[in-house]
């Protein structure tokens, strides 16, 4: 596994619920480099990622916020997502909203284009993201993400997609609330919808390993998305979206330990941590431990911690 690139996304403007712009440092303080130097990875911290000058944006749909800053977001995060992947390293991006995968798939797509590599993108989350700018109700872009990736119309303020994710390339996983025109859109689409009925069916493993073999025979690249609301509240409170019905504590380190058998991860967001919301750190450290199971970190591993 390359060297592991930090990123700071201080974003929240993709959604109302203040507190997404302290996660950069929330996994810096529950110890993310450390753990991922002890498993004998390299690593380097770029920080935090500024927004640029914004441009003058506006949306047909009036319900949509802070397009403008969402855009700018998107700009740099491109970039930086790319000179990380150019460099031979393994971005990892410390969110922030889950606006900033508009910025963060597209800087992978962008490298897969030139290595004339296929982009796979493994979306860990509770929601399917499917709403475009003209859709969306909430007017919150967090919801955007999946359909900019996809090549949905809609997103004219945005930098155009540098190659559009074949439908068939990418997994919803774990998701459990779509809303009614999400699903629509989504049935004219050949994307692999395992909601949390097919995993309670199928199991965790099988479904995941058939979109691995995909990946591995296709010699794509990966992009995995991980969202706080990925997992149960139960065990991971601070998001501002909780949807119960999520993924246990071992259920979300197997999908983990899978993603690092098959070395095919080549970018990883952590999204939509918003620490006014957690529970002395204890969201932040579950998914600081759940990135070293993808790094390597084996279960019997783990470290017994003691009450505070």
């Amino acid at each position: 596994m390359p060297n592991a690139i930090l990123i700071g996304a201080p974003i929240d403007s993709g959604q109302r619920y203040p507190g997404c712009l302290m996660g950069p440092a929330a996994y810096r303080v529950a110890g993310l480099a450390q753990a991922i130097r002890d498993l004998g990875h390299g690593l380097q911290d770029w920080g935090d990622v500024a927004l640029p000058d914004l441009k003058p944006l506006t949306c047909p749909n009036p319900a949509v916020h802070s397009l403008p800053e969402t855009v700018g977001w998107t700009e740099i995060l491109a970039d930086r997502v790319d000179d990380a992947l150019s460099q031979n390293g393994l971005p990892i991006i410390l969110g922030g909203d889950h606006s900033l995968a508009l910025g963060t798939v597209a800087g992978a797509a962008a490298f897969a284009r030139r290595q004339d590599r296929p982009l796979f993108l493994l979306w860990l989350d509770a929601h399917s993201d499917f709403h475009t700018p003209l859709t969306t109700t909430s007017g919150n872009l967090h919801g955007t993400p999946v359909a900019y990736i996809a090549g949905r119309d809609g997103f004219d303020a945005f930098p155009p997609f540098p190659a559009p994710i074949p439908p068939q390339n990418i997994c919803l996983y774990g998701i459990r609330s779509v809303d009614p025109a999400e699903h629509a859109a989504l049935l004219t689409h050949d994307i692999a919808i395992n909601d949390m009925r097919v995993l309670d069916e199928a199991g965790i493993v099988a479904p995941l390993r058939a979109f691995l073999d995909r990946v591995r025979k296709a010699g794509g690249m990966l992009h995995v998305s991980l969202d706080v609301d990925f997992l149960d509240p139960s065990i991971a409170p601070a998001v501002g979206t909780t949807v119960p019905g999520g993924t246990t504590f071992r259920e979300a380190h197997l999908v983990m330990e899978l993603l690092h058998e098959s070395d095919l991860v080549t970018s990883l967001d952590l999204v939509e941590l918003n620490p006014f919301l957690d529970e002395r750190g204890r969201t932040a450290r579950l998914m600081v431990d759940l990135v070293a199971s993808l790094m390597g970190r084996k279960v019997f591993d783990r470290p017994t911690r003691g009450h505070m």
